[in-house]
């Protein structure tokens, strides 16, 4: 076992990371920062590639999805890939495109639920938003990252005095109770602002709006002037250089390491945030050494945007960018050098997991128990939501034996739904061979969901033994 002060210090710098990260795109850029740091290359999708032995690449789309990879010394077209998938979005509030509400004398901001929130805990905390910016510059448009340090927004709750079956059955209207308030109408007037509910045009106006006006002129008809003025302050640009924006709400608390004995981490977005940093410090981690260049494989991290909404998008598992990308990198050799590959390969996908929870443990399967501190989780379901066969389960207890982390295994009850991965979705669609994994956590899908510390550096070292492991581990398979 590692020792206290190590497994604190990586699940330390794990908090850092995730306080940086309120959408997926900061996720991504985070990523990306520590890649170029550690040496790898930018790659575009729309230009040619000229892949080399030893060298690293990254390429991303819709800047939520970020593929990186390392290439083997040893590698040819032909040979096999070692994947780590997970997904960089949770559930969570986004912003509408028109936001724009003014309610008994509140100016409030629109949103749309995003996944499958636990939205009651939404209620009574202090929120912001973050996510990025499409503004318009002399050079050209621009694409900027925006994350409001402050408490901008909050849902509040009913008094129970005016519904006093509040515990018993709070079930919130996800369109006209979940709505943030922004400010007041009177202290946007007292202060200035623009009104919140400017009339609009007479439909018999005879002047009409040139088809080439600047997007600026319905910017206020579409978010209350409180909301952009913070977004261009934030920014230091002029509402007139806005074309769009695409914006999360989240809670402005700060991820913490918590509990009487500093065991624990509190934090929004640890599903899937915690294995998407773990697979990123796995694979950095496994090129630090000379075992690059010996490895006949390359190694891969694919972290996803769109999971928690079936990662059916352009930049989703569904896509077409694991299959392109693999493509490209089996170019070069035979004309059958992708399929030659895709037998040889192995993907772990890395979701969180559920823990046993302590008042619900009716709800978890007597045997399959999940526990905080005692290794990462595979996943098994017979039906298919999870990837794992009894082969890559094989494989990855040899892989973690000689990462020397523990194993726990996780079924769901036979009367419980159970919910699903990418790993599903790209075994199938590429027939690599898959096992499904997760750290343990409690409070999935809520604003603030708590894991243990041990879990960053248990999955870190996971991944990046299986970086190092992998092409011994299949080479010595008998089946």
């Amino acid at each position: 076992m590692a020792s206290k002060e190590t497994v604190l210090s990586a699940a330390k710098q794990f908090v850092t990371f995730i306080n940086k990260t309120p959408s997926p795109f900061h996720a991504v850029n985070e990523v990306r920062q520590r890649l170029v740091s550690n040496g790898f290359c930018e790659l575009k999708e729309a230009d040619h590639w000229t892949i080399k032995p030893l060298q690293k690449y990254f390429v991303t789309r819709n800047q939520s999805t970020i593929i990186a990879f390392a290439v083997g010394g040893k590698y040819q077209p032909g040979n096999g890939f070692s994947i780590v998938g997970a997904h960089t979005d949770s559930p969570c509030l986004k912003v509408k495109p028109i936001s724009k509400i003014t309610k008994a004398g509140y100016l409030m901001v629109g949103v749309e639920c995003y996944g499958g929130g636990i939205w009651h805990t939404w209620f009574d905390r202090d929120l912001t938003v973050g996510g990025r910016v499409f503004v318009k510059t002399d050079i050209g448009i621009e694409s900027r990252l925006v994350h409001v340090q402050r408490p901008i927004l909050r849902i509040p709750n009913i008094a129970i005095h005016l519904m006093r079956d509040h515990n018993e059955s709070f079930g919130p209207n996800k369109e006209s109770h979940l709505c943030p308030v922004l400010a007041t109408a009177v202290q946007v007037s007292l202060q200035g602002g623009a009104k919140a509910d400017p009339p609009k045009p007479s439909e018999t106006s005879t002047q009409t709006k040139s088809p080439l006006a600047p997007n600026y002129e319905t910017l206020a008809d579409k978010h209350n002037s409180p909301l952009v003025t913070i977004i261009c302050d934030q920014l230091d640009i002029k509402p007139e250089q806005i074309i769009d924006f695409e914006l999360y709400v989240a809670d402005t608390q700060p991820s913490v390491i918590g509990g009487a004995l500093e065991e624990f981490i509190f934090s929004p977005r640890l599903d899937n945030l915690l294995n998407a940093y773990a697979a990123c410090e796995g694979l950095i981690q496994a090129c630090g050494d000379e075992s690059l260049q010996h490895d006949p494989n390359i190694r891969m991290i694919s972290l996803f945007d769109n999971e928690e909404v079936g990662s059916q998008s352009a930049q989703g598992a569904q896509s077409a960018l694991q299959e392109m990308v693999l493509h490209r990198l089996s170019s070069g050799g035979s004309q059958t050098a992708f399929q030659e590959a895709i037998p040889k390969s192995f993907m772990i996908s890395a979701d969180q997991a559920h823990a046993v929870h302590p008042n619900y443990s009716d709800k978890h399967e007597s045997n399959h128990q999940v526990a905080l501190h005692k290794g990462i989780v595979v996943k098994i379901n017979s039906n298919q939501r999870y990837a794992s066969t009894g082969i890559t389960v094989t494989i990855l207890r040899e892989i973690a034996n000689l990462s020397k982390v523990p194993l726990q295994e996780f079924v769901v009850k036979n009367d419980s739904p159970c919910g699903s991965t990418i790993g599903p979705i790209l075994s199938a669609g590429l027939g690599i061979p898959t096992v499904d994994v997760g750290a343990p956590q409690l409070s999935m899908h809520s604003i603030r969901e708590m894991a243990c510390i041990t879990s960053v550096y248990q999955a870190t070292e996971l991944y990046k033994g299986f970086f190092l492991n992998y092409p011994e581990v299949y080479a010595s398979l008998q089946f």
